[in-house]
């Protein structure tokens, strides 16, 4: 069930824009209004975006919304008291109104029956996805779930959780609402609710400050069920993210002794957990109808950091409310590979999904060359000129087709396949193999490919010792180390490695005796 009372938003509206929109036979769709000075309204539905009127929007046209609307705060934004409606303003310098986003504010009854049992597990939940996926939509219904069962309280900097007005809004049940005076100060209102209400529960939109991840761990070290949104769209861009990477437990530079770097085939410096995790679950929102799970935050952090592939569960509505669930598994990004200090490693090709066949997709592949001299491949995402540029330098039978019904074998990068698209999708339905790579490069192609073919690929050390020089100046200008201690070489390449150090305004010294001489890398406040 829907609530949006988007007639509230319409009546705030200049006439002339609300009655083109009380034009539409799908009104109801409506996401957005958008008016900026000087430009054509626009209204944004789900699957597309109309000009209203040929008409500018005048001083007056933003005037007659302003004079309808609640007081803009600190953060800009305002509502339609007791509705969901958002009002955001665009200022000059002067701090004038030039624009208006005015957005539909909507209660949607059931969209947590997805993540139910987790909600009412009392554990601590972080809500990631982007902007517009149904974060706020999903944490006003867990606070009126929950709020049937427990003291629930919602901290509300922005009034979008529960409306604007003294009187909260119906979608979020029997749980209160506290309000944010000032942006900057929801941490301490985060404090305050507890200190003061005894809650059980609190729910927080929208944790974007180092202060209020403080924040946010300390209530739940009282005991207290958290349940929150944060910006970024995946756990493991949530751990990139200095300000808020505390919320999954935050990472810190750890030195290993020789003999833990042999056993674990890294580096001597790398990064890991610091600290329990504030959040035991993290859910991420791909959208509507699609959450990836990570149960054990801590768990999943650790794996992330160690560079190795991770493990999540992937629950989907499907038709008649039911709900489908699958495990998955995620390859860490690059960044975390070089944060953990890994060697680099050959692309893992990942099974068709939709497959019934559980052999590796590099076997398939080779079945399928086996009917013919050579293997038609569609790449999806990738560079033609880099594949063919990889199939030449290793004089293989490799044919680029542009219809996929042609192909023996679907050619992407890992970035396009977590996001399903339907063309993916339709290969692994038919049953088509899915190689994917981590990056779109030569030899990322070159190493598939030999997988492929069953060759064997010898590594230049050469481009290794000046790759494994890149990997460490961009973990020290990341701030992820301060210093960073590179495998021995000859004076050739140690001469190389300095001049990139030196390219990046970074300190180089060579260290220890032949053969065993090696350089380092200092950020330039180290020494």
């Amino acid at each position: 069930m829907i609530t949006d009372d988007i007639e509230a938003l319409l009546a705030v509206l200049p006439p002339r824009i609300r009655e083109r929109l009380h034009a539409f036979e799908d009104c109801d769709q409506l996401v957005e209004v958008v008016m900026d000075l000087g430009r054509p309204p626009e209204a944004r539905f789900p699957d597309r975006d109309v000009i209203l009127s040929k008409r500018e929007i005048s001083p007056e046209d933003i005037d007659y919304v302003v004079t309808r609307i609640g007081e803009f705060g600190g953060d800009n934004r305002a509502g339609i008291e007791r509705t969901l409606h958002r009002i955001s303003a665009i200022r000059n310098r002067r701090g004038e109104i030039v624009g208006l986003t005015c957005r539909v504010g909507r209660a949607v009854f059931g969209t947590i029956d997805i993540i139910r049992d987790i909600v009412e597990s009392g554990r601590n939940i972080l809500l990631l996805g982007r902007p517009g996926v149904g974060k706020t939509t999903m944490l006003r219904e867990t606070a009126r779930v929950l709020g049937e069962k427990k003291r629930v309280i919602v901290v509300d900097t922005s009034n979008e959780i529960a409306g604007d007005g003294d009187i909260p809004h119906p979608g979020i049940g029997r749980a209160r609402r506290m309000q944010v005076p000032r942006p900057e100060l929801q941490h301490e209102v985060m404090i305050e609710a507890v200190e003061n209400h005894m809650p059980e529960v609190i729910i927080i939109d929208e944790i974007g400050r180092e202060l209020e991840a403080q924040a946010a761990r300390t209530i739940a070290e009282r005991g207290v069920q958290l349940v929150a949104t944060a910006h970024g769209n995946t756990l493991d861009n949530l751990l990139m993210n200095p300000t808020l990477c505390d919320l999954v437990g935050g990472i810190q530079s750890v030195t290993l002794s020789d003999e833990e770097a042999r056993r674990r085939r890294t580096q001597k410096t790398v990064l890991e957990r610091k600290a329990p995790p504030t959040f035991d679950i993290v859910v991420e929102i791909q959208d509507r109808n699609t959450l990836v799970i990570h149960h054990d935050v801590a768990q999943a952090v650790d794996t992330l950091l160690r560079g190795y592939p991770l493990k999540a569960e992937v629950r989907r509505r499907a038709g008649e409310g039911k709900i489908e669930t699958e495990e998955i598994t995620i390859e860490p990004t690059t960044t975390l590979q070089q944060a953990g200090g890994l060697t680099r490693r050959r692309s893992e090709p990942v099974p068709a999904a939709g497959s019934p066949s559980s052999e590796p997709v590099a076997v398939q592949a080779r079945r399928a060359l086996g009917r013919q001299n050579t293997l038609r491949l569609f790449p999806y995402g990738l560079s033609q000129n880099r594949l063919k540029q990889a199939a030449k330098s290793l004089s293989l039978p490799v044919l680029i087709v542009n219809d996929i019904g042609e192909a023996d074998m679907l050619m992407t990068l890992r970035s396009y396949y977590r996001k399903r698209p339907q063309l993916i999708a339709d290969a692994e339905r038919r049953g088509l193999p899915v190689y994917v790579l981590r990056s779109n490069t030569v030899t990322q192609m070159e190493q598939a490919l030999a997988d492929i073919f069953g060759l064997a690929v010898e590594a230049d050390p050469y481009a290794q010792a000046i790759e494994e020089a890149r990997q460490a100046i961009d973990r020290i200008l990341s701030g992820q180390a301060s210093s960073v201690e590179l495998s021995p070489q000859s004076a050739y390449i140690r001469r190389l490695q300095h001049e990139l150090a030196r390219q990046a305004n970074l300190i180089s010294r060579s260290l220890g005796k032949e053969p065993r001489r090696r350089v380092r890398i200092y950020a330039n406040d180290t020494l």
